[in-house]
């Protein structure tokens, strides 16, 4: 097995066996029977379970994150730009589900110091979102009458809530989820002007 497949491997198994028997009952020797390594492998790329446990975070948050600063980057007007990042960030949150799914379902597990690590680039990434709640606000586009962390929470609660209900074999495509959660959310934060 080439090297740089060695930690593609140990993740999909880790992300395989963390859903299907729980982080707290998945052996490292089980993972690395299902990927197919030895622990010596596994341990060239991860220090431990938590380090593999976070790793599988980690990919999402900084595709999610270059991803935002790509778009805001690109300017325009600001509900578009709005409306782009809450579809990028519910299409690729679908795209990683299991990996979301086990996180949220293992993250206080994480280490303290790990939990800290999440906590503050999800901060940075809502941070980011809540300029562009500013900004629409300062232009008159949305509501202030509802604090913007209650906003925030309120469109990335729709985020995480997608593997209790999202199945990739459904009717609709992860794009017209994103684009439908994302049309509903920016409907309410819209002023009425009539």
């Amino acid at each position: 097995m080439k090297q740089t497949n060695v930690a593609d491997a140990v993740t999909r198994a880790a992300v395989d066996l963390f859903a299907e028997r729980g982080y707290a009952n998945t052996s490292v020797q089980q993972i690395v029977e299902a990927a197919g390594v030895t622990k010596g492998a596994m341990y060239h790329y991860f220090e431990s379970k938590d380090d593999l446990l976070f790793g599988i975070y980690d990919r999402l948050l900084t595709l999610q994150k270059a991803r935002l600063d790509e778009i805001v980057a690109r300017g325009g007007a600001v509900d578009e730009v709005l409306r782009a990042v809450g579809v990028d960030v519910i299409e690729t949150s679908i795209q990683f589900l299991p990996e979301g799914t086990v996180f949220f379902r293992s993250s206080h597990m994480l280490s303290a110091p790990r939990q800290q690590e999440v906590t503050r680039r999800r901060r940075a990434y809502h941070d980011e979102v809540a300029k562009l709640l500013e900004r629409g606000r300062a232009e008159g586009l949305f509501r202030t009458d509802i604090p913007v962390p209650v906003l925030i929470a309120h469109f990335f609660s729709d985020v995480h809530y997608l593997s209790q209900w999202y199945s990739p074999g459904g009717p609709e495509s992860a794009t017209q989820v994103a684009e439908q959660l994302t049309d509903l959310f920016l409907t309410s934060i819209r002023t009425t002007k009539e």
